[in-house]
């Protein structure tokens, strides 16, 4: 049973008039202890910023859908109301006039003042966990957004055709040449073509994410059927058109920006009338357009069971003889674990997003760029000449006519701001669902991967087929979702993604602890983190 007493204890008095029972006092105390535990000590966490906000005319800033004063600049006016309201938490000041720019609303700011029932509040995560992301200045920003224009230049080439695609050849020899400033994975001290746009980082982290270097670029997760009870899912489904993309002209990336709707914005997205199996950057960025934020996680668990993995070896349940788990570790238990620490998940990265950073998205990044080099406007922020000079900025200039990063989607981002990102922060936290109930370590038998049409899937027989595991691929799992809605759709930078994982982790960490004192069963239950340490969820 679990023992209560390991939890901060309520004093003599506490308990409500009339609670007599023990499943009611221990209802209570669970309550009572989690809470305090959790509780964060004002000051006692930090929230760096990268400094971008300190620019007198906030180019550096994320001020989408407000009222714009010239390219790149916001209206004054409109910032300061906009800081107003989200120094106060009124919902009506969110409804002022003078804020918006056009008819495109703010994507839930309200988000970020919810609060938490289970696990750490939205407050408690911090540095390291959340670092300051490079500012617009640096040269590490620059470099991520050469990794976006080579993203961009390479959204319809197949992964299986990356190794000898001539353009992504190119991406990975300029990262390569950049490396001083690239975040990334290396092998061999390079950015090889199998490693283009996967997760992870190089030097002092290299060992994050381990597992996520083998196998195809997309995780099993994404392509194997399955069956949502006796409906099945093939995981087949119809992609945006190949070749369309957009904000490539300058009115149209204002008007964008001010969040004033136009024919483009508003017009449905052509769609290949062909349904295929996710295989490339526009396949991976239309699945997410659409995406409850846990949908890719739910539908693994699905194939967890369709591939019959089977539990966490630290299961009570491996030792029980005459019982089998149902809405403790079962399958009941298991869904709406991943439902509720999804919604944990997205506010504690609302709060990041609205009231700590404030990080302006790659299409502003672009606009940057594009003023740069045409002189088409003047602001405070200065992208540094790694970007303006790379040949993925050239590339894409003889592509689109301009020099703004093209988007997969006509209205480019959300109207959030970029760092971290919610696709991500939602995949740490639900893998390490997964891996709390379902054995990491198991192998992956005989993988698949998509053709190069996508159409179908074929055997997959790299070299390293036998190094796959359900943890490796659950790491993929999170990158695909969160770069395909990021790197390869246009709208968060790779910094965004990496460590948003790490702080869903974090939050998945704290919810099943103070889930674990909600269950019966004496539970001591181990799973490795995305460092690669071992961390054990324990109630006695």
């Amino acid at each position: 049973m679990a023992d209560l007493t390991k939890l901060p204890q309520p004093a003599a008095g506490c308990l409500p008039n009339g609670v007599t029972d023990q499943h009611g006092k221990n209802a209570f105390e669970v309550r009572f202890g989690t809470a305090t535990v959790e509780a964060v000590k004002t000051g006692s966490v930090t929230h760096p910023t990268n400094g971008d906000e300190g620019l007198a005319d906030k180019s550096g800033t994320f001020t989408k859908c407000l009222m714009q004063k010239s390219f790149g600049v916001v209206d004054p006016g409109a910032f300061a109301l906009f800081k107003a309201a989200l120094a106060s938490g009124n919902p009506t000041d969110f409804e002022k006039p003078g804020l918006l720019g056009g008819t495109r609303k703010l994507n839930g700011p309200l988000g970020s003042f919810a609060l938490t029932l289970s696990g750490t509040d939205s407050q408690g995560f911090g540095d390291p966990i959340v670092p300051k992301p490079p500012s617009v200045s640096s040269k590490e920003y620059a470099t991520e957004l050469v990794e976006l224009y080579w993203a961009s230049l390479l959204r319809d080439v197949p992964f299986t055709e990356y190794e000898t695609n001539s353009t992504a050849i190119a991406a990975a020899k300029e990262l390569t040449q950049l490396k001083a400033h690239y975040a990334g994975p290396l092998e061999g001290g390079e950015v090889t073509p199998h490693l283009l746009f996967r997760g992870g980082f190089n030097g002092a982290k290299a060992k994050y994410f381990a597992g996520e270097e083998f196998g195809p670029y997309i995780s099993q997760f994404c392509i194997r059927p399955t069956n949502l009870g006796v409906q099945p899912i093939d995981q087949r489904m119809q992609t945006f058109a190949a070749g369309m993309d957009y904000m490539t002209d300058l009115a149209e990336w204002q008007n964008v920006q001010s969040g004033v709707s136009t024919p483009t914005t508003t017009a449905p997205i052509p769609l290949d009338p062909q349904r295929r199996y996710m295989h490339n950057g526009r396949g991976l960025g239309t699945f997410t357009h659409q995406d409850e934020l846990y949908q890719a996680y739910f539908v693994a668990y699905l194939a967890l069971n369709t591939l019959g993995v089977g539990p966490n070896p630290t299961s009570p349940y491996i030792g029980f003889k005459q019982q089998q788990p149902f809405g403790t570790f079962g399958g009941p238990d298991i869904a709406a674990t991943l439902a509720a620490v999804a919604r944990v998940a997205i506010n504690a990265v609302w709060y990041q997003k609205w009231l700590v950073h404030l990080r302006h998205r790659p299409e502003s990044g672009g606009g940057l760029v594009h003023l740069k080099k045409t002189g088409a406007g003047v602001t405070d922020a200065q992208v540094d000449p790694i970007v303006l000079n790379s040949a993925a900025l050239h590339l894409s200039h003889l592509r689109n006519g301009s020099y703004l990063l093209s988007q997969a989607f006509p209205e480019g981002s959300p109207a959030h701001p970029a760092y971290p990102t919610g696709h991500g922060t939602v995949g740490g936290a639900c893998i390490t669902v997964l891996k709390f109930f379902f054995d990491g370590d198991a192998a992956i038998v005989n993988p698949l991967e998509p053709s190069a049409d996508g159409l179908m899937l074929e055997p997959y027989n790299g070299t390293d087929a036998g190094k796959m595991t359900v943890n490796g691929e659950l790491h993929k799992l999170a990158h695909n979702i969160s770069f395909g809605h990021g790197i390869h759709g246009g709208i968060h930078w790779r910094s965004d993604t990496d460590y948003s994982i790490l702080l869903g982790e974090a939050v998945a960490l704290s919810f099943l602890q103070d889930q674990a004192f909600t269950y019966q069963e004496n539970i001591a239950v181990k799973l490795t983190k995305l460092d690669g340490t071992s961390t054990t969820i324990k109630n006695f």
